[in-house]
């Protein structure tokens, strides 16, 4: 099976919205991903974000088009700054979690190479989605990535 995270998407400056939602172009960006995935074949049982606006708009939008079994839910321990180690992360059904920087690298370095103080395996873009997979022999790896901008 497979963990899907995702960084949320663009979100306004704090001066246009307090709780930091997302931009115009955030909201595209997400769309365009979440239909990428969907034309991939993506399926997701359940759809977990921070709680905070931005991550729960990008989730939802996600969830519109990738119809989880088990809908979408907000969790705590996935703020920007929560310790990545004290994360219950399944590896026997696919799940896709939504959150910030630089908690998704870290925790996606925590899954990887074990480490929570490691330097990251992969910087993630917004609205971008990295694949983890669960090997019996070689643990989480990184399976692919799909990004809006190609550096």
């Amino acid at each position: 099976m497979a963990l899907y995270l995702v960084q949320h998407g663009k979100n306004l400056p704090k001066e246009e919205d307090p709780d930091k939602g997302l931009s115009a172009e955030g909201t595209a960006e997400v769309e365009r991903m979440a239909a990428m995935a969907e034309g991939r074949g993506l399926t997701v049982s359940t759809i977990k974000h921070s709680g905070k606006k931005r991550a729960k708009q990008t989730a939802e939008i996600f969830a519109r088009v990738l119809h989880p079994a088990n809908g979408v839910e907000s969790i705590e321990g996935m703020g920007p700054l929560d310790d990545v180690a004290v994360l219950d992360v399944k590896s026997e059904r696919n799940e896709m979690l939504v959150g910030h920087l630089p908690f998704m690298e870290k925790l996606t370095a925590y899954l990887v190479a074990g480490d929570v103080d490691q330097a990251p395996v992969f910087k993630f873009q917004n609205s971008g989605i990295v694949c983890l997979k669960h090997g019996e022999k070689e643990g989480w790896y990184i399976a692919w990535a799909l990004v809006p901008n190609i550096p």
